[in-house]
């Protein structure tokens, strides 16, 4: 069986692993699209996305236009990667957290279509966060599921499944880690499946379709009137963008503290009152419950525990905000 000829578009490390786990299977990889270098680091310097470092490394040609469509605001760029990806002639495109919309002549021009990795079980999570909002929504589990693109939103033919349950300690943080892990894994799968023309397609369900907003960094703000429940989930959720954050009044001013770490505990009292804060114990009441906090960090310092913060802040309001 001939390996197939595969083009590549993805941008952070989800994608990364991906293009990794692609290359150690022998697949040729003529050209990877990836997004345009960003300001990034304390100074701001342009970057490479983790995608573009690995495909340097292997000397594969890359493109960064910052839209594809012809005949949108850089129709130039569209046209050279139009120009590219005809050059390279592949059999079909995988596409993992790009970030820019493929339009139609994009989908149609490798021979087998283009095929996403998207990091929920659909429909359950269509949409640009589906990790981090099946963490918040409470999920008992999520996956990857390989699609056959079309010109909708996450709304193609399911080609390849497979679950993972959500851990109760989970943050964003690890669960991006295992299903990138699993997502390169079972691309591997379908491009060998499709190669020999054993890939089947099954259309999504009508019912059970949610959107994963885009994480925004307002949602970062403790709303202490919410369950405890809700806040933790939230807290993992968020975790390493854009963290969970309260205001602490102090006699220098009002600071804004992340919030790392937390777990629910089976009392109560006014919302955002502080219950207790001794040792390595600091709870505060919920709409509903209470929330034990573990790992928090001050405005330019590093994560530390309860213990740690408490001995910082000798003394404490009677309730956060």
């Amino acid at each position: 069986m001939s390996k197939l000829k595969v083009a590549f578009a993805g941008t952070p490390e989800f994608a990364s692993e991906a293009l990794r786990a692609i290359l150690a299977a022998g697949f040729e990889v003529p050209l990877v699209l990836t997004q345009p270098d960003r300001p990034a680091g304390r100074g701001m310097k342009l970057q490479a996305s983790p995608v573009k470092q690995l495909a340097q490394q292997h000397g594969i040609t890359v493109a960064q236009p910052h839209s594809l469509k012809l005949d949108g605001k850089y129709p130039n760029e569209a046209k050279a990667a139009q120009a590219a990806l005809q050059t390279a002639a592949p059999d079909v495109m995988v596409v993992a957290a790009y970030g820019l919309i493929l339009p139609q002549w994009a989908l149609n021009l490798p021979r087998l279509g283009c095929l996403n990795i998207h990091g929920s079980l659909l429909p359950r999570w269509r949409g640009a966060a589906p990790i981090h909002r099946a963490i918040e929504a409470g999920d008992a589990e999520t996956g990857i599921t390989i699609m056959q693109m079309d010109i909708g939103l996450d709304t193609g033919d399911m080609l390849v499944i497979e679950k993972d349950a959500i851990r109760p300690d989970d943050t964003t943080a690890a669960l991006h880690d295992r299903l990138a892990a699993l997502g390169g894994r079972l691309i591997v799968e379908a491009l060998e499946m499709a190669a020999c023309g054993g890939l089947t397609a099954t259309p999504q369900p009508e019912e059970g379709v949610n959107y994963a907003h885009k994480i925004e960094k307002a949602e970062a703000a403790i709303d202490w009137r919410l369950p405890a429940t809700t806040i933790e989930r939230r807290v993992r959720a968020f975790d390493p963008f854009p963290g969970t954050t309260f205001q602490l009044a102090g006699e220098k001013g009002t600071d804004t503290i992340k919030l790392w770490a937390a777990s629910v505990v089976p009392t109560g009292g006014q919302p955002g009152v502080i219950l207790h804060a001794q040792g390595d114990t600091l709870v505060v009441a919920c709409g509903e419950q209470a929330l034990a906090l573990h790992t928090l960090q001050k405005p330019g310092g590093k994560r530390i525990s309860v213990r740690e913060f408490l001995q910082s802040c000798p003394t404490l309001p009677a309730s956060l905000a």
